[in-house]
């Protein structure tokens, strides 16, 4: 039996039944915590308003003791479905929620649905225990990759940090070895629209990861191409990309071939379609929305599927004669 590998960070992967790949960044206690805190606040002044409101209207005809059934009423509602009603309703985000950019997906990767939310929720009063300090639900958390609490456990639920978008023009990596590799590549090279895109996700979003997971990312795209570069064998796989993307989007003169072909992408000043799409340029095809190791897997097929009729190589490495 193969051993499970180990996790580097607190991203999980999710496959749909389709044979296609989500990435997800759980979110841990420490991030949940002041969501929850911000949440209770606005419990809290939601139940100080509707408490004062009863008080005048009742308070006045002489309903005092109807003015405080209300009240409780009203927290009875508020401590049992606040978080249920804002789940369902707000595509599994509370105010709190919203405050740190996290939200509650089923661990299938779909939104929740209105049963999920109320019951994760009402199983929360097992969770706080003892009392309001929430050992049950941390030590729950500590106990699996998700950091589900037994609420989440039990209605098949995960709470995940939601991506902002980090795209935002070109960026510059600045390293010199990356300029360096960048004057390996062949000056006859271009990336294809997919690769281009691939790069660009990957480049904007590499500051975020840890060495480790760079490295896991960049492997399945960046092994081929130094091959193809013929660069050495201990070539940092990281910095290749930072190069070819430096290439690609800084100092690759694609200007010069697009007005031979006559394209009408030399009006953007050649900027890469990728890029002009951030501009706002009318020639560009905007990019689509895509995960970035899904992306790397789309160039890395690609590439595979450009070399293989050159080569006249097939998938289990054999020639078209069997040889």
């Amino acid at each position: 039996m193969a051993n499970r590998p180990e996790q580097l960070d607190t991203s999980i992967k999710i496959v749909t039944p389709e044979n296609i790949a989500f990435e997800y960044r759980v979110a841990g206690p420490f991030r949940r915590l002041p969501a929850y805190l911000i949440d209770l606040a606005v419990r809290l002044a939601a139940l100080l308003a509707g408490s004062l409101v009863f008080a005048m209207i009742f308070g006045f005809a002489g309903l005092g003791s109807v003015g405080w059934g209300l009240t409780l009423v009203w927290w009875f509602l508020l401590a049992w479905f606040y978080g249920g009603f804002f789940e369902a309703y707000f595509n599994g985000r509370t105010p709190g929620k919203m405050a740190m950019s996290i939200r509650v997906l089923s661990i299938n990767g779909q939104p929740i649905g209105g049963l999920q939310a109320v019951l994760r929720n009402v199983l929360r009063s097992i969770d706080c225990q003892p009392l309001i300090f929430y050992l049950v639900g941390l030590v729950a958390a500590s106990c699996n990759d998700r950091f589900q609490r037994l609420g989440d456990l039990a209605c098949g639920t995960m709470v995940v940090v939601e991506e902002r978008p980090w795209l935002h023009g070109v960026a510059r990596t600045g390293e010199p070895e990356a300029i360096r590799i960048a004057g390996l590549i062949p000056a006859n090279y271009q990336a294809s629209r997919t690769l281009a895109r691939a790069l660009a996700a990957y480049v904007q979003r590499r500051r975020y990861f840890s060495f480790g997971r760079r490295m896991e990312i960049a492997r399945p795209l960046a092994e081929p191409l130094r091959k193809q570069f013929n660069l050495p064998i201990n070539t940092n796989l990281d910095i290749l990309l930072c190069g070819l993307y430096e290439r690609t989007f800084i100092t690759d003169n694609r200007n010069e071939s697009a007005l031979k072909t006559g394209s009408p992408f030399a009006q953007t000043n050649n900027v890469p379609p990728v890029v002009a799409a951030r501009a706002g340029s009318p020639f560009a095809e905007p990019p689509p929305v895509i995960n970035k190791e899904i992306a790397v897997a789309a160039a890395m097929a690609e590439h595979d599927a450009a070399q293989r009729p050159q080569t006249g190589m097939n998938e289990t490495g054999m020639n078209e004669s069997g040889t």
